[in-house]
């Protein structure tokens, strides 16, 4: 029976060994992979083919049929069995082993194993909030995960010391990590944030500065004023057909709208029409998929080979893509974002191909709508379950701009200080990006000293920006609680809380260290359209408590709930904030 079983492999060449040498080959081999992986962590497709799949197919074909009595699919699943045992097993021992480089760090013990436990756990959308309680329970280094490959790099770290941010994040920091290869479901991903080459990243780069330089900016404020003021009377349209507005849905699709016409010239009306073609939910959707991608890159790029798991993310490539075909045929009257980054400004050696251009093009209208909106969801938020920041910040914008004046005068916004200290309080809470900008050390950087804590070659370093905000080394008193005054302290135009006060908050004095507080990242790959983003901020603030009031809608669960119904997908998701707007009298 067995030699009817493996007749189609009689006639191949065979090599002779007992069992036990059988065994020790096929073990030997495995090793020796394993030693691939970890040396040079290949991450192709085909690659993979040749260094999990032709091995044991080869040691079954010469050697281990002669020891098993099985057919030859059942036996090549044995044999497979066995190669990838051996590999996993000895990744595994490694990464728990005293004698890894990382084994010296805290953590949870499975996260040293594979970073499949911080994705499974983070599943939920709480990332920023799990690193945080890790933080808190082990020091300011915490070895959170392993990445989902058969590499065995020193694999990935936290950090919450302000003292890492310029190691990590400066000029002379660190190139990005390898999240995006699963973030983006493919092994070459080329959009401006993805970009691991410090040069070529910096000279990607050049068009976007142009584009968010002063004299650009300008340029963009009519278009801003005219999508501000469509936001006011949308918010107003439901004061006069007496609706609940969701906050969160209108000033998403400001946002949408604006950074459409920002970058492609315009083609979204979302503010008129609604969200017709479903462009947020594909966005959500596709971040959570992304999140999770993040954590396992093997996976994701997997998954980016099968049509179904990789739509969503397609489908914003695509429409990226289409947009600025668009742009190109149409033409633009005006000096949009997509300008520079097809370098019709000429100020650029040679013409960037369009798939570049496109990429970029989508990536500014999904990062630039979604955090700004969520910002600016928070900030209305925070003031409805505050109401002495509300009355205070209503008084400031009543006394800058009187019925007749221009709330959207940019020039007047820099002189409003609790504006600005609501902006930055609001950010402090909830950063657009709570968990933090990835980087990696590699062998060409070699290792480096991030504050006090030695981070090896090919270590994955996360700072969190969450968890730097609100550790009471870097704001004091009531780290997590929100309190704009905080900013005029800072600034010297508030006394700091006296003695009493502080101990009634919480104990200890004033701090704040400015350096410590993230929103928009740091160094070379900060947010390279904050201004922009902010200038968007203080707009919208300012004409809306100008001409409207905003309360609580009847039967809101709460801000026990909002807080609960946040998602971290990359940013954090807006949930429904519901509330009745009344047109100020006099104000409209």
């Amino acid at each position: 029976m067995n030699a009817t079983r493996f007749d189609a492999l009689a006639a191949i060449p065979s090599i002779h060994l007992a069992r036990q040498e059988a065994y020790i080959l096929s073990t030997a081999v495995g090793l020796a992979i394993y030693v691939v992986f970890k040396r040079y962590e290949p991450v192709h497709v085909h690659h993979h083919f040749w260094l999990l799949l032709a091995p044991p197919l080869l040691l079954f074909t010469l050697v281990l049929h002669q020891h098993f009595p099985l057919s030859p699919i059942r036996g090549v699943l044995v044999a497979c069995a066995m190669h990838w045992g051996t590999i996993i097993a000895a990744m595994l021992l490694y990464r728990a082993s005293p004698w890894h480089p990382l084994a010296r760090y805290p953590g949870p013990f499975v996260y040293r194993l594979s970073k499949l436990a911080l994705a499974w756990t983070t599943s939920d959308g709480k990332q920023w909030l799990h690193v945080n309680a890790l933080h808190d329970r082990y020091g300011d280094i915490v070895r959170i995960g392993a990445f989902t490959s058969l590499a065995d790099r020193p694999n990935e770290v936290s950090l919450r010391n302000a003292s890492a941010i310029v190691p990590v994040l400066g000029p002379n920091g660190l190139p990005k990590g390898p999240h995006w290869a699963g973030r983006n479901m493919t092994d070459s991903a080329q959009q401006l944030v993805s970009l691991v080459d410090v040069r070529e990243h910096a000279r990607r780069r050049r068009p976007w500065a142009r584009a968010f330089s002063g004299p650009a900016l300008r340029g963009y404020e009519e278009i801003m004023r005219r999508r501000v003021r469509q936001l006011v009377e949308l918010l107003a349209r439901h004061a006069a057909e007496d609706r609940v507005a969701d906050v969160g849905k209108c000033v998403g699709s400001f946002t949408y709208d604006f950074m459409s016409d920002m970058a492609f010239g315009g083609g979204s009306e979302q503010m008129r029409d609604g969200d017709k073609d479903s462009i947020w939910a594909i966005m959500e959707q596709g971040l959570a998929v992304s999140q999770v991608m993040g954590h396992c890159p093997w996976l994701g790029i997997y998954l980016g080979y099968v049509p179904m798991a990789a739509a969503l993310m397609k489908a914003l490539l695509d429409y990226g893509e289409e947009r600025a075909l668009i742009r190109i045929n149409s033409g633009s009257l005006s000096k949009d974002l997509f300008h520079y980054l097809n370098n019709e400004d000429g100020m650029e050696k040679s013409q960037p191909p369009l798939a570049q251009v496109a990429i970029d093009g989508a990536l500014a209208i999904v990062a630039g709508s979604d955090t700004t909106s969520c910002v600016m969801t928070n900030i209305f938020f925070l003031l409805l379950t505050h109401p002495d920041v509300y009355a205070r910040l209503q008084a400031e914008v009543d006394a800058a701009f009187p019925r007749g004046e221009d709330a959207m005068d940019a020039a007047k916004h820099a002189d409003m200080p609790y504006l600005n200290a609501v902006i930055n309080e609001t950010m402090r809470l909830f950063p657009p990006l709570p968990s933090g900008s990835q980087r990696a050390t590699t062998r060409e950087t070699g290792g480096c000293m991030a504050g006090e804590h030695y981070i090896p070659p090919e270590t994955t370093v996360n700072v969190s920006f969450y968890a730097m905000h609100v550790d009471p080394r870097n704001f004091a008193p009531r780290p997590a609680e929100f309190w704009p005054e905080r900013w005029l302290v800072a600034a010297g135009q508030a006394s700091p809380p006296s003695a009493e006060e502080a101990e009634e908050e919480g104990g200890g004095k004033f701090v704040h260290n400015a350096a410590a507080f993230l929103p928009f990242s740091y160094g070379p790959a900060n947010c390279v359209g904050k201004a922009l983003g902010m200038q968007e901020l203080r707009a919208v603030l300012a004409l809306v408590l100008q001409r409207l009031r905003l309360r609580p809608a009847e039967g809101w669960d709460g801000p026990d709930a909002y807080r609960a119904r946040m998602r971290e997908w990359l940013i954090v998701t807006k949930p429904p904030l519901p509330v009745r707007v009344e047109v100020r009298p006099g104000k409209f």
